[in-house]
């Protein structure tokens, strides 16, 4: 019978010169992220995208373009009783197309290319990467409503020298918050639908709908309650209370404020929808 060796047992010099201790500091400090770093990226992303410059472009161009050559065929009697931001209410009309439009793409386009999924691999917090990208956009569409507006109505003072008894400057920042909201809901519903062309015609339906519909349900006596509920809070006569066209005694704060509980609502269930649903 052959007899089994006897297993040596290592010293204890012996394991620790086979495992010495080692310690390892990484170069690159690590930080905690936070809401900040995502709007960080979000505004990198926007502003070089050319989808952005495009649609903001021929957002200056009608609000501005429009409103000075309205501004140029009106009267210094015009202006008696109204704001001198009254020109680029006719560029606005068609401007918050750019708005919602782009609103819609800056969501939607990460979608439809798959980069979403990067974008939530390294902002695993989904719910942060859309309030970045709605507080970024929010701020990009204020100011350059801001601007454009503004812009026309302190030309127009200057062409028709100050004849008006009305301040205008809260027309600015009404009509400004108003179309920023639409984009801001436009947003919330590219985020609910994940497709470019399904979310802006949605949008689109909200905005032109209730301004259409009415002509139809003002005929029959039992529609016209409704009918006329829908005239006095579509947007286009929403944009014509903030700039005193259809004159009102709030001047469009009702309206102003169905919208944001609209745009609430929407952005609530974006953000509801993000966490359960895959990617």
């Amino acid at each position: 019978m052959t007899a089994q060796p006897t297993p040596r047992t290592p010293s204890p010099g012996a394991v620790r010169q086979a495992a010495p201790e080692t310690s390892y500091t990484s170069p690159i400090p690590i930080r905690r992220t936070h809401l900040g770093h995502a709007i960080t990226s979000e505004w990198t992303k926007i502003r070089s995208l050319r989808s952005t410059v495009w649609t903001l472009g021929i957002y200056l161009v009608l609000v501005v373009g429009i409103g000075l050559l309205v501004a140029t065929k009106t009267h210094d009697t015009d202006y008696v009783d109204m704001p001198y931001t009254i020109p680029a209410f006719f560029g606005l009309i068609l401007g918050q197309i750019c708005l919602i439009t782009l609103g819609v793409l800056v969501i939607s386009s990460e979608y439809g290319t798959g980069m979403i999924r990067t974008t939530f691999t390294a902002s695993p917090q989904r719910h942060r990467v859309l309030a970045a990208k709605m507080t970024v956009f929010f701020c990009v569409a204020f100011a350059v409503s801001v601007l454009s507006v503004g812009l026309v109505g302190l030309v127009t003072s200057r062409l028709h020298n100050d004849s008006s008894n009305r301040d205008w400057l809260d027309t600015v920042f009404k009509g400004s918050l108003y179309v920023s909201l639409l984009g801001v809901l436009a947003l919330a519903v590219g985020s609910i639908l994940r497709h470019s062309a399904g979310a802006i015609t949605t949008v689109l339906a909200l905005v032109l709908v209730p301004a259409i519909l009415p002509a139809f349900l003002l005929i029959p006596h039992s529609t016209r309650p409704i009918g006329n509920k829908m005239m006095e809070y579509n947007a286009p006569n929403a944009l014509a209370k903030i700039f005193h066209i259809d004159k009102g005694i709030d001047g469009g704060t009702a309206q102003l404020w169905v919208l944001a509980a609209l745009t609430a609502v929407a952005v609530a269930t974006a953000f509801a929808l993000l966490e359960r649903r895959d990617v």
